[in-house]
């Protein structure tokens, strides 16, 4: 995340949220979700960092029977220390609660738990091993980053999957050095790398790498290469044109106004008018090819005759 972006206005689609939540993770959210689903895989859902809600309405979307669905920010709280409350008033001034819940609610029917105030209150509030998705999207200064990484660790069922946005990000170095540090020191296992955010987990990534190559050699809108580094196979994508998974429409959905059809009322009229006559070929000829003086030397002729 970068710049915040406000809105006062209820959406009527998912794209209306304002946030930084490309199509290609909409995709990847969509089908890992979906992949635990098949698999029998249950287990609560947890976000660390909102924003105005659109990964969040997302990840709801993919709630099973049973399971709950837990979210971290700080809204209009304060910030642990200076470094994060700077963070805060630049990136994020006009987040407020009342603006996530309003989109949330504009898709759903509750609100998931909302835990408001920073994501070190989250290990006090979610009981160990009892998720199966976390997605990491609060602070970018390394020290919190650790601390998150390390609460989804304790959290997440031995088979979940954690998800890092802005972990290459030029203006977040802090995430990069605390993804790469959990993945070299702290047994994390990448599964696949998107232009904004490493997907990963403590368990074995190899069933789920061997199933997601498998969908993404099927798409044209993907690129894809995989490569080998410090023991780990990392599949890296990224979008070429993708268009977002389809997603239902909120509450406030209203249909596209149709076509103005006047145009197609005037080319009625007009096929409906007599043709004119068609001029003759000689007063076509006389019309195209002689001078104006020699056109009317021949009507005065005409006219003595008669």
């Amino acid at each position: 995340m970068t710049h915040a972006q406000a809105t006062d206005t209820h959406p009527g689609e998912l794209a209306d949220v304002p946030g930084w939540f490309p199509a290609l993770d909409q995709t990847l959210f969509t089908w890992f979700l979906e992949q635990q689903k098949k698999s029998g895989i249950k287990g609560d859902l947890l976000e660390l960092g909102v924003y105005l809600g659109k990964s969040a309405i997302l990840l709801g979307h993919h709630l099973q029977d049973g399971e709950r669905f837990t979210v971290c920010d700080l809204f209009e709280g304060d910030a642990p220390d200076d470094a994060n409350k700077a963070e805060s008033a630049k990136s994020y001034a006009s987040l407020t609660q009342q603006a996530f819940e309003r989109n949330y609610l504009s898709f759903h029917d509750t609100l998931p738990t909302v835990i408001t105030g920073p994501s070190s209150l989250v290990d006090e509030k979610v009981a160990p091993d009892s998720c199966r998705f976390v997605h990491i999207d609060a602070s970018h200064l390394y020290e919190h980053v650790y601390g998150d990484i390390g609460a989804a660790h304790d959290i997440l069922l031995p088979e979940g999957i954690v998800v890092l946005d802005d972990f290459r990000s030029e203006h977040t170095p802090g995430v990069s050095v605390a993804a790469w540090e959990a993945v070299l020191n702290r047994c994390l296992r990448p599964i696949c790398l998107s232009t904004q955010k490493l997907y990963a987990t403590w368990g074995d990534p190899e069933p789920l790498q061997e199933e997601l190559l498998a969908m993404l050699r099927l798409r044209t809108d993907v690129g894809l290469s995989v490569q080998e580094a410090a023991g780990h196979r990392l599949i890296r994508t990224r979008s070429r044109g993708m268009k977002p998974p389809a997603f239902p429409p909120s509450r406030h959905y209203a249909e596209p106004a149709p076509a103005p059809a006047a145009a197609t009322e005037v080319s009625a009229s007009r096929a409906a008018r007599p043709a004119r006559p068609a001029p003759s070929a000689v007063r076509r000829l006389a019309k195209d090819l002689l001078p104006p003086v020699i056109t009317r030397a021949v009507r005065r002729v005409r006219a003595q005759r008669s």
